[in-house]
């Protein structure tokens, strides 16, 4: 897994408190996609973890629009950080 200058800014002791945060469940749901991606890439017919992968990037996309609704300042240094290229809106 990619080791990421994100989680190293949080301490242990913050991790605890602040791992309901917006930001770090998009950072657990960001990792946990490029960790299916890399095993959908080897095993092209694991259509569970394809369903999984689907999930997950719907609660990512979910947290993602809540925070781009609530905190615009936030949502922009997140999706700098996560290299996570800006959804398209309608």
């Amino acid at each position: 897994m990619v080791k990421n200058p994100f989680i190293s800014v949080i301490s242990q002791e913050e991790k605890e408190e602040k791992s309901g945060s917006v930001e770090f469940q998009v950072f657990s749901f960001t990792n946990k996609i490029r960790k299916l991606t890399s095993h959908l890439e080897l095993h092209r017919k694991d259509y569970l973890s394809q369903r999984g992968l689907r999930k997950i990037l719907g609660k990512r996309q979910r947290l993602l629009t809540y925070l781009s609704k609530k905190n615009r300042v936030r949502y922009k240094e997140l999706i700098g950080r996560l290299d996570i290229r800006e959804p398209k809106t309608h």
